[in-house]
């Protein structure tokens, strides 16, 4: 149905028909306007009866999200994660509605339900996952929706950057309190990640034959970007794979054969251990390393593109968000150089 209005001296002509995206312009005569409109109204009435726009009744939300876990999660790296926010779609009211009756309205609500349990960022990716299904499914599936029904939907504004890196006496304390667990792969991931960058998941990945100790660098075979990267090892990095390599390593084994999961747990327990002394460890991620890390290669003096080599990051802008340079020593910097 077409509708037409006039608006600051122009007419306005607007179509929507069930099954596609509204479509509007604008044109400085009426007459215009309504050539256009109907001349849109028979492209899109005529496209109408090639698409079968009664599978958007028979197909739910539910669907499309298992479709979409049994054909396209199941090949990413980050499945299990997936796998976890998927989980928490389908418990969601929405998942029966058919696809005729998903619209932003349906989203939007969401959104603003989550935002009293979640953080913004948690909201953010819930989305963003959520519009990359939809737009698999009108790309890849050809489900006549007529638009991404997260098209229009606003995200919540972007959290800050966390800033948290190592204070005083926290690398210390965690290391010391290594010597009191039960694994001897605890205290050389921690090191190795504030040592070189790496995420935890890259660590875990690293098989002996990916060490150059000839050259002091490491191949990085499986990344989050999917490109495998060689960076240049510290003294320090070079030492903790000299302390732990066996006499003859396979080099096809893995430098360290434990669980993400299992990291994460004893990760958990080392700082409540260490928690006693330095309550303000709880606030700690594993993942802080890694900025503590890229913060500490800015203050060696390595330029942009030199510490991108070595984190992996290809957008400088990301790069910065990992980078927290503190004042004092930037001011102590510029004392010196006076």
């Amino acid at each position: 149905m077409a509708t037409l209005r006039n608006r600051n001296g122009k007419w306005q002509a607007q179509v929507r028909i069930k099954g596609h995206a509204p479509r509007a312009r604008s044109f400085t005569s009426k007459k215009d306007a309504q050539k256009w409109a109907r001349q849109v109204e028979g492209e899109l009435e005529a496209s109408a009866l090639r698409v079968d726009l009664s599978s958007l009744d028979r197909t739910t939300v539910r669907d499309v999200l298992e479709r979409y876990r049994r054909e396209v999660t199941v090949s990413k790296r980050g499945e299990a994660s997936e796998n976890k926010r998927l989980d928490g779609f389908t418990r969601q009211a929405w998942v029966e509605k058919p696809l005729s009756k998903v619209t932003a309205h349906v989203f939007a609500r969401y959104r603003d339900q989550r935002l009293r349990l979640v953080s913004p960022g948690t909201v953010i990716r819930d989305l963003g996952l959520l519009r990359t299904i939809f737009e698999v499914a009108m790309t890849e599936w050809d489900l006549p929706l007529g638009e991404n029904p997260l098209a229009k939907v606003r995200k919540p504004k972007t959290p800050q950057a966390r800033e948290r890196r190592l204070a005083a006496g926290e690398l210390e304390a965690l290391l010391g309190a290594c010597d009191g667990v039960r694994n001897d792969w605890l205290r050389p991931i921690i090191s190795l990640a504030v040592e070189t960058g790496m995420r935890r998941g890259e660590i875990l990945d690293v098989c002996w034959g990916d060490l150059c100790e000839e050259t002091a660098t490491l191949r990085i075979p499986v990344t989050k970007t999917g490109q495998p990267r060689r960076i240049p090892l510290t003294e320090g990095a070079a030492n903790v794979f000299q302390s732990i390599r066996p006499a003859r390593p396979d080099m096809r084994a893995k430098v360290f054969s434990v669980s993400p999961n299992a990291v994460r747990q004893c990760w958990e327990r080392l700082k409540r251990k260490v928690a006693a002394e330095l309550p303000v460890i709880t606030d700690l991620r594993f993942h802080d390393l890694r900025h503590e890390a890229v913060s500490r290669f800015f203050e060696m003096g390595l330029s942009v593109p030199e510490v991108a080599l070595i984190s992996g990051h290809r957008d400088p802008r990301m790069l910065f968000r990992y980078t927290h340079l503190r004042a004092e020593d930037v001011g102590a910097k510029l004392r010196s150089a006076a």
